[in-house]
C-alpha cells in the first residue's frame, strides 16, 4: 500500500506549453476536476496557489506526482520543489500500465492526470524527488554528443553509397573513406579524372603525409588507386563531376567539428568547481577501468544518476534493461527470453560499446 493512501493526491499530466492537473481527496474521491495551467509564472504559481488551499482544507501535504517527459516537466518540477512541495517523478512505463486497466480505451489530458493521480495515491511504486542539475547538464551533453555521432555515423554511409555509384572500387584502395588519407584525397581530387591527371608525386607525397605509413605503401595504394580510377570512368554511369561527394565531405567535417567541440565541453564541465567532487570521482573511477573511455564514463555516470537511488546490483542492471524477461505461464517455462530493453537505451549502447572495446584489448 502506498503511504499517500490517506492523504491527497495531485496528478499532472505535463505538455509542452501547459499541464492538465486532477485532485484526489483522502478518501480517494475527486476534490477537483481535471483543470489547466500555463507554463508561465501566472500559472505555475495559480497552482501553487491551489496546492496550498488543498494542503489548508485538509491540513496535511499533498504531494504532487507527474511523469517524466524528457525536459518538459524540469521548469514545473523545479518550481514546486524550490516552493518546499513535496514533488514526485514517475517513469512512464509505470503510468501507461495503469492507464490499460480501464475497459474502455481513452486517451487525453484529463484521463492521465486522473490515472496519474491514482497511480501516486494507491500504487507503491518506485519515484524519483529529486533532479539534480549537474547531472542533468552532463546527461544532456553526452546525449548531444551521441546524437551527432550517430548523424555523423549517417553522412558517411552517404559518402560510401555515393562512391559506390561514380567511383566504384575506391572503397578497396581506402577502406576508411573519411579517414586522413581518403579525406585528403577526396577534398583535393574530387573525380576520377582529376586523380588521373594528377601529378604522381603529388599524390604519392598526399598518401605518406596523410597516413603515416611510409613511401612504399603510398606508391602501392597509388597504383591501385590509378587502376581504380581508370575502371570507374569505364562503368561508372554517374558524371565524375557529380557535386554531391563534396557537399557531404563539408557535412561530415562539420560534424566532426561540432563533436570535438562538445567533448571538450563535456571535459571542461567535468573538471569545474560547480561539479561535485564524488560526480567527478565517480567518472575518474570509470575512467580508469580498461575498455572504458572519458566520454563513454561521462555518459555511464550522467544516465545513472545518484548510485545512491540502487540498492541492489539487480536494480542497477535492471535500470540498463540488460535483465532477462520472464516467460512463465503454469507448468511452462520459457528458455529463449531476451533481454529485457526496458531501461535507458543510451546507457545500454555505451555498455555494448565497452563490451566489444574490452573483448578487443583482452
Amino acid at each position: 500500500m502506498s503511504k499517500f493512501y490517506n492523504s491527497p493526491v495531485i496528478g499532472v499530466d505535463v505538455a509542452a506549453d501547459f499541464s492538465v492537473a486532477t485532485i484526489l481527496a483522502p478518501d480517494g474521491s475527486i476534490y477537483k476536476k481535471a483543470f489547466r495551467f500555463n507554463h508561465d509564472a501566472d500559472g505555475f504559481t495559480f497552482f501553487l496557489e491551489t496546492i496550498k488551499k488543498v494542503e489548508e482544507t485538509f491540513d496535511r501535504p499533498s504531494p504532487v506526482f507527474m511523469e517524466s517527459t524528457g525536459i518538459y516537466h524540469l521548469n514545473l518540477f523545479y518550481f514546486l520543489d524550490n516552493n518546499s512541495v513535496e514533488c514526485y517523478v514517475i517513469n512512464p512505463l509505470v503510468t501507461h500500465c495503469n492507464k490499460n486497466k480501464e475497459i474502455r480505451k481513452v486517451k487525453n489530458d484529463k484521463s492521465d492526470s486522473y490515472s496519474i493521480a491514482k497511480t501516486g495515491k494507491y500504487e507503491n511504486i518506485k519515484t524519483c524527488n529529486m533532479v539534480d542539475i549537474n547531472i542533468y547538464e552532463l546527461r544532456i551533453l553526452c546525449r548531444e554528443y551521441y546524437t551527432l555521432v550517430d548523424e555523423r555515423a549517417d553522412i558517411k554511409k552517404k559518402i560510401s553509397s555515393c562512391l559506390r555509384l561514380y567511383f566504384p572500387g575506391y572503397e578497396n584502395v581506402l577502406s576508411d573513406t573519411t579517414g586522413d588519407s581518403s579525406l585528403a584525397i577526396l577534398n583535393t581530387y574530387s573525380s576520377p579524372n582529376c586523380i588521373i591527371s594528377a601529378p604522381k608525386d603529388q599524390i604519392v607525397d598526399l598518401l605518406r603525409i596523410t597516413s603515416r605509413k611510409g613511401l612504399k605503401w603510398a606508391q602501392t595504394a597509388y597504383e591501385k588507386l590509378i587502376h581504380a580510377a581508370h575502371n570507374a570512368i569505364a562503368i561508372s554511369f554517374l558524371s565524375s563531376d557529380s557535386a554531391k561527394l563534396p557537399r557531404l565531405f563539408k557535412l561530415y567535417n562539420m560534424y566532426t567539428e561540432q563533436i570535438s567541440e562538445i567533448k571538450t565541453s563535456i571535459h571542461d564541465f567535468i573538471g569545474s568547481e560547480r561539479v561535485d567532487e564524488k560526480l567527478r570521482n565517480c567518472v575518474e573511477l570509470l575512467d580508469g577501468i580498461p575498455g572504458i573511455a572519458f566520454i563513454s564514463a561521462a555518459t555511464l555516470i550522467a544516465e545513472i544518476g545518484a548510485i545512491d537511488a540502487f540498492k541492489k546490483p539487480k536494480q542497477l542492471v535492471a535500470f540498463f534493461g540488460i535483465d532477462p524477461s520472464v516467460n512463465q505461464s503454469g507448468k511452462f517455462n520459457g528458455t529463449k527470453n531476451k533481454m529485457s530493453k526496458r531501461g535507458t537505451r543510451l546507457g545500454r549502447k555505451v555498455l555494448y560499446s565497452v563490451v566489444l572495446t574490452s573483448i578487443r584489448n583482452k
